[in-house]
């Protein structure tokens, strides 16, 4: 589907606009989004447009490349990473750009595209040029960002609170997916940072003057994005690493317990191994009172012997605090 706009001499905006008619002397600029194209409509971007071949061939790409600005000689080409707010998935948006032209391309419906068109349309923003509306794609396709990450902030806080007591191992399943989440954000949102920075620092871009201010807001929004994932990752590496250093210490615990247990059977079974042979001679098998003692002797070994792991602090009886409530109620 291809959609067009276009502001005229008159600063009237102009609907539907044929692509023919886009070009005439009357038209001030214009805005061509490519939504879903089919192949015909992709041929306009080689045939009517007369866009680089490889600009086109990023358009076309299947694969997912890195966000970039590339400086032409009539226009500017940025491809930008739009993040789905369920998935995290990323949807590739390019944007040919020049101050009589904005071209727009994407695959799949893309929310940022369709929020900045309806709004600049209700608001009669497309009278302000193409570099505002550039302005606008970019800020809304940012500030998509923002909702994904604060959601890994809420979800580590649950983690380190762990008010549900969820099992250490389910802990560490959710802590190993929110880093995942992380490591796509960080796919797109540094690389588009580079981008602004190149934008706002290339001597190629001299029409943005007017909004670069503008444009260093979105950048200060990219920083701060990035150093909060950056904080996030190393939050998350810390909680991982105090949650298996807790299941290690626990497991140790276990193995220490099985191992005092044996231990303290290991006469007692000795003992009973001894006197389940069969010899035909074994004078203490003939004192009417043997078994008593032997049975009262191997009681008497197993409490001395759990007296000397209570002693040098191997078993731990009566000594358990309780956990300390870090968030209590004020």
């Amino acid at each position: 589907m291809i959609r067009t706009c276009a502001v005229d001499k008159d600063n009237q905006i102009v609907y539907d606009v044929p692509l023919r008619d886009l070009n005439n002397e009357h038209t001030v600029w214009y805005w061509v989004d490519f939504s879903e194209p089919t192949d015909q409509e992709n041929s306009l971007l080689r045939d009517f447009f007369h866009f680089h071949p490889l600009a086109v061939e990023d358009c076309l790409d299947e694969l997912i490349e890195r966000p970039k600005v590339d400086f032409y000689k009539n226009y500017l080409f940025f491809l930008l990473h739009s993040i789905q707010q369920t998935t995290l998935a990323t949807d590739e948006v390019e944007v040919f750009m020049n101050s009589h032209m904005l071209v727009t391309y994407h695959k799949q419906p893309n929310r940022a595209i369709n929020n900045s068109w309806v709004r600049l349309k209700k608001e009669e923003g497309l009278k302000k040029g193409p570099i505002f509306v550039l302005h606008s794609i970019i800020d809304q396709i940012v500030d998509d960002y923002f909702q994904p990450v604060f959601h890994i902030e809420d979800a580590l806080n649950q983690i380190e609170e762990n008010s549900d007591r969820e099992a250490v191992n389910e802990l560490l399943d959710k802590i190993f997916d929110i880093r995942h989440d992380m490591s796509k954000l960080r796919r797109s949102i540094l690389p588009m940072r580079d981008l602004l920075y190149r934008l706002l620092n290339s001597e190629n871009v001299s029409f943005i003057e007017d909004q670069r201010f503008y444009f260093h807001d979105i950048y200060d929004h990219l920083l701060k994005l990035s150093e909060m994932l950056e904080s996030y990752r190393e939050f998350s590496a810390d909680i991982r690493e105090n949650y298996m250093s807790f299941n290690s210490n626990k497991t140790n615990n276990i193995m220490m317990t099985l191992t005092i247990i044996t231990t303290i059977f290991m006469p007692l079974t000795f003992i009973v191994g001894i006197y389940g042979m069969n010899f035909d001679y074994m004078p203490e098998l003939h004192i009417k009172y043997a078994y008593y003692m032997v049975l009262i002797g191997m009681a008497c070994i197993a409490f001395f012997m759990f007296l000397i792991f209570v002693k040098i602090g191997w078993l731990k009886i009566g000594n358990k605090k309780n956990r300390r409530n870090r968030h209590s109620s004020k």
